[in-house]
């Protein structure tokens, strides 16, 4: 009897070798190689999806039905097909003046707000809309929250990462393809000494590595290209800092003054269209309304009384004192020293938007930056954005020149030394 128990368990343990063993060679490795990499790739495509969107989409689109600066995106996939998401995406503007009766319809509803050109791959866009087809459930519940939750979440949310370093989950599917390897491995090694106990065989002793070195080297390629796409996220984001939200010494609302009681942006930002820099306005700008308007619907009387601290302002007697103090603003956007931007040149001459560089800002209860504002960025406005000739009678002469040089072509920027080395650096 127990001969025969022995000899059942033989044959047990040769089936059980068979499973993983396929002409002396484990089986299992492929496979489990084969789901980890499937595993990696669907992460990674539906995280960089969810970066992508918030980098460029989330301040003017909701993942929701809710209509912001743009259409929510709730189901697009399903009402627009992929090649109009596309065009849409890479150039709004071309789709528009090339007739399409949807591109028209969404421009005119949400009041001719243009949605600038973004220099994103196939790929890029597509990842964006597989994460709007299924947004995680966090964003979708802040989306759907109530105003002072947003309210509290802008004003509470920090600076975003300038750099572009693996995070938490992708460090978690290293580690996991990892142990699928060795447990493989493992396995095989046990496997192959069942085998060699069985016929007799001699067991290897080369070690693990030498008897596995194609498995090694395919993990050593992958962990080699995390790292190296860690490293090139790292470097490529330096010094941007797309959706920096600094905490402001006094929370001034864009919200309330643009959208709700219609300020034009030049009453406060005089230089705007005048000058190089746009310009914050002095304390003394605010007090134009605020000498006489002391209670804000969203924080009552404590950030106003900051404008009077700050000028030394006796709101009983309407008098100033002695000894005023500067309101230390954070600056939001920053250029690097080598770089020359003029507001008046692309706000009087260019007729661009105040929301084309800065985002939907009348929506905004605290300012951040919206675009990224790297080279790249504004290089590809300036090879999509056409000149504006009309209204701009001083220019008339070199608008005749360009137009008899690009006959029946679109005039854009760089046709007019937009893309100029010197025009931008010094």
């Amino acid at each position: 009897m127990i001969l025969d128990k022995n000899k059942k368990d033989n044959n047990y343990m040769k089936e059980l070798v068979k499973c993983f063993l396929s002409h002396g060679k484990i089986n299992v490795v492929k496979p489990a190689l084969f789901l980890a990499l499937c595993l990696i790739s669907a992460v990674t495509f539906s995280q960089e999806g969810e970066k992508l969107f918030k980098q460029n989409c989330a301040s003017c689109h909701a993942l929701t039905d809710k209509k912001m600066v743009g259409p929510g995106l709730k189901g697009i996939s399903e009402k627009r097909s992929e090649e109009w998401l596309l065009k849409w995406t890479k150039n709004s503007a071309e789709l528009i003046s090339s007739g399409d009766a949807d591109a028209k319809a969404i421009f005119e509803e949400f009041n001719k707000i243009p949605m600038p050109p973004f220099a994103l791959s196939d790929d890029e866009i597509k990842a964006i809309f597989s994460y709007v087809k299924s947004p995680d459930q966090k964003t979708a519940q802040a989306e759907t929250g109530n105003a002072s939750a947003t309210v509290t979440a802008a004003v509470n949310e920090p600076a975003p990462e300038t750099t572009g370093s693996m995070n938490l989950t992708s460090i978690i599917i290293l580690v996991v393809v990892g142990m699928m390897l060795v447990l493989a491995l493992i396995v095989r090694a046990n496997a192959n000494k069942i085998v060699q106990h069985q016929t007799g065989g001699v067991a290897a002793s080369r070690g693990i590595l030498a008897n596995n070195k194609k498995i090694f080297a395919v993990l050593f390629i992958v962990l080699a290209l995390f790292g190296l796409k860690g490293l090139w996220d790292t470097l490529f984001n330096i010094g941007v800092a797309q959706g920096y939200q600094p905490v402001q010494p006094i929370k001034f609302s864009h919200k309330v003054h643009v959208a709700q009681n219609k300020i034009s942006c030049n009453y406060c930002h005089t230089g705007a269209r005048n000058g190089k820099v746009a310009g914050i306005p002095p304390a003394s700008t605010c007090m134009n309304c605020h000498k006489y308007v002391s209670e804000g619907p969203l924080t009552g009387t404590v950030e106003i009384a900051k404008i009077y601290k700050a000028l030394d302002y006796n709101t009983e007697t309407q008098t100033y004192g002695n000894n005023p103090q500067p309101i230390e603003w954070v600056r939001v956007h920053n250029l690097p020293d080598h770089a020359y931007f003029n507001h008046a040149q692309h706000v009087s001459v260019g007729k661009v938007e105040c929301q084309t560089c800065h985002g939907p800002i009348q929506e905004m209860d605290e300012a951040k930056q919206f675009s990224p504002l790297t080279m790249g960025w504004c290089v590809e406005c300036h090879r999509t954005t056409e000149v504006k000739m009309e209204g701009n009678s001083y220019y008339t002469k070199l608008h005749d020149k360009l137009r008899n040089k690009y006959k029946g072509q679109p005039i854009t920027v760089d046709k007019m030394g937009g893309l100029d080395c010197s025009k931008c650096h010094y």
